[in-house]
């Protein structure tokens, strides 16, 4: 997804908005860097779609505030399974 990055800033936003997506999960689905992501919608997006920033925002903050919980939901998880294993064999 390289090309004009303000129209991957715009498409990037609308992606996050669309799917509650976060920056790590729109740079895996479109191929590019966290940074990238993180750059176009914090610094590009609110100079070239000013209505469309702060609902992108919300859903990053969003995210933000309830990243402990899926961390801790993925280490409990990784553990669960890693107890099933052991009791396989």
């Amino acid at each position: 997804m390289k090309g004009q990055p303000n129209d991957r800033a715009i498409i990037l936003g609308e992606y996050i908005l669309e799917h509650k997506a976060t920056v790590r999960a729109a740079a895996k689905q479109f191929g590019i860097s966290k940074s990238t992501v993180h750059k176009d919608v914090s610094e590009r997006l609110p100079k070239i779609q000013p209505q469309l920033y702060p609902l992108v925002k919300e859903v990053l903050e969003l995210n933000k505030q309830e990243r402990h919980i899926r961390g801790g939901l993925a280490t409990k998880e990784k553990y669960a399974k890693l107890e099933q294993q052991k009791h396989k064999y």
